[in-house]
């Protein structure tokens, strides 16, 4: 088994301040709370930012003030999302690839998302991955259905995404694909043998799955993007907590935690 490589997604754009207190928002928050994760056992960041309200953003700006803060404090993987607000524009979702990142979200398809509907049309994606390709950024392609899977290799039999590739499975989303082990079992047979790949447990589903995927040879991803809770009703105080209770989990599989290092030679980053 490679090595595992966890990533902390510590802010997302959906949890706030009322579902808790915890959650870092402005840059230097969310840098400080990077930094602690790394030191934690982190090997990559998955990056989303606020405005002033703590509304979701793709502030250039801000995502700018938040890299660089990152950088200069560790050499955790960035992986900077896309998405950040359900309706922006396809050039404003595009921009942050521009701070070339090593990872970027590549969301693969359109889905329903709580009350909401989360567009990805084919040719926003095609854009995307373009945009991905002149860059040198890896897309880190975000399943919430099955058939985003097919979606992604159309795109990239096109030659817009270079195999092997890497999924993220995003399971427990209101609206999609449940996060049971049915799911993660048909999902991980799906792709291509070649792939890596690794899981976002929603929820109640994050601890199952992240244990699942432990023992299968995946990756994992934590966060208070995707939970707030360590059990029930106890709320996470930071998303190093995560971070440690996977090392601690991992341990005990003797699956041994990758360095940031690590990770870009088995995600095949640029260096």
């Amino acid at each position: 088994m490679e090595k595992l490589i966890i990533t902390v997604a510590t802010t997302g754009g959906v949890t706030t301040r009322e579902k808790t207190p915890y959650i870092p928002l402005d840059p230097k928050e969310i840098a400080d709370e990077v930094y602690a994760c790394w030191k934690a056992g982190a090997a990559i960041a998955h990056i989303h930012v606020r405005d002033k309200n703590g509304k979701p953003s793709l502030d250039f700006d801000t995502y700018k003030e938040t890299v660089q803060r990152i950088k200069d404090k560790c050499d955790i993987v960035l992986n900077l999302t896309t998405s950040g607000g359900l309706d922006a524009p396809d050039e404003v979702r595009i921009k942050p690839v521009e701070l070339l990142p090593e990872l970027a979200s590549f969301d693969a398809g359109s889905v329903n998302f709580g009350p909401a509907v989360f567009q990805n049309s084919m040719p926003f994606l095609e854009k995307l991955a373009k945009a991905m390709q002149e860059k040198g950024v890896k897309p880190e392609v975000e399943v919430f259905e099955a058939g985003m899977i097919n979606n992604a290799l159309m795109i990239a039999d096109k030659g817009l995404i270079k195999k092997p590739m890497h999924f993220q499975f995003v399971l427990g989303v209101p609206g999609a694909m449940p996060g049971n082990p049915k799911n993660l079992l048909h999902l991980v047979e799906t792709i291509p043998a070649d792939s890596t790949w690794s899981v976002i447990g929603v929820g109640k589903s994050h601890l199952p799955l992240s244990v699942m995927a432990i023992h299968m040879g995946g990756h994992v991803r934590v966060g208070m993007e995707d939970n707030v809770y360590l059990k029930r009703g106890v709320l996470a105080k930071s998303n190093t907590e995560f971070v440690e209770r996977v090392v601690r989990i991992a341990d005990e599989f003797e699956r041994p935690i990758a360095t940031p290092a690590e990770a870009r030679g088995i995600l095949g980053l640029r260096t």
